[in-house]
């Protein structure tokens, strides 16, 4: 198994994307304890002192002996007014990893890897991947046409492609992984590591509604619909639930139309807790598992896919 950035007991080469209202506490834990990096938005806690509260209980339930590695998702853009205390609490908490998000890397690398942690760069576009390269990150997450919530516009293997033009480093590809197959196939393609979202929305411990779980359960990719509509950048949603909240997926009134607040993003109440976010690849989606059970599955079908690759290459090799 490739692991790259040489993060410790890992049960597959994945890590668990961070999802605004639908990554807490439980399941940060239940996966890490099952064995896939993974890390929650601090935004997600809705004031400093609770992130504070947050870091505190994942500390506390996590066993770096025996548990992968967890991580804090920063919003880095300029407006964030909560980036300073954020990183404050991150360094203090040192978490093992950061993602940044929606804005340049700079003004946290220099912290994280002040006390020996790793700091991942979430970009969408192949100009954010070279800029972010140059600010001394270790690896870049390329989120690909597909993936789940604020979504890129490439194809895996375009993106992947010209993003190892200009750089070397571990490369985590994103965008409609739902399956074990599927993290084998984004290193078949050349990345190091997979990056999934939408198909642990749907744990026993993550923070989404039963409605919310159901729906992705009851729906496919023919349900997502891309838009910039509800948060001023491209997002994938599902479609029934913009339908359930009363708008017309295809024709939004400027009344339903809103960005990012970035000030407090829980204000945008419609945004995010009556229309929900999901990537392309929830056909695959057909229960709402326990982490420890999803990981076993994944785990199952990545090592079948493996095996199933290895006797094709061998039979190519051969003719």
């Amino acid at each position: 198994m490739i692991n790259t950035l040489g993060l410790p007991n890992l049960t597959l080469p994945a890590f668990v994307a961070p999802m605004f209202l639908v990554s807490g506490t439980e399941l940060v834990t239940a996966c890490c304890k099952a064995g896939l990096a993974t890390s929650f938005p601090a935004a997600n806690a809705r004031t400093n002192k609770d992130l504070e509260t947050w870091l505190e209980t994942i500390r506390a339930n996590h066993r770096p002996a025996h548990d992968a590695p967890w991580g804090i998702n920063l919003n880095t853009h300029r407006l964030n007014p909560r980036l300073e205390s954020d990183l404050k609490l991150t360094c203090q908490y040192q978490a093992p990893f950061v993602v940044t998000a929606l804005g340049a890397p700079k003004p946290v690398v220099e912290a994280i890897h002040g006390y020996g942690g790793l700091v991942l760069a979430d970009v969408s576009s192949v100009y954010h991947a070279q800029k972010a390269s140059q600010l001394g990150v270790d690896a870049l997450i390329l989120v690909c046409a597909g993936a789940g919530g604020h979504t890129g516009q490439l194809s895996p293997i375009a993106f992947l492609n010209e993003v190892r033009t200009f750089w070397s480093g571990p490369v985590i590809l994103s965008g409609a992984i739902t399956t074990g197959a599927d993290i084998a196939s984004c290193l078949a393609l050349g990345a190091d590591y997979a990056y999934l979202g939408s198909r642990f929305i749907a744990c026993e411990e993550s923070l989404a509604k039963p409605s919310y779980r159901q729906m992705l359960v009851d729906s496919n990719a023919d349900d997502i619909v891309c838009t910039t509509a509800f948060t001023g950048i491209p997002n994938n949603m599902l479609r029934p639930s913009i339908a359930q909240a009363g708008i017309d997926p295809d024709n939004v009134p400027e009344h339903e139309r809103s960005t990012l607040n970035f000030k407090d993003p829980h204000a945008n109440a419609k945004a995010w807790r009556d229309i929900w976010s999901a990537g392309q690849g929830i056909g695959s989606i057909s229960c709402s598992p326990s982490a420890a059970d999803l990981v076993r599955q994944l785990s199952d079908q990545y090592q079948t896919a493996v095996q199933e690759k290895l006797k094709l290459f061998q039979t190519l090799a051969a003719i």
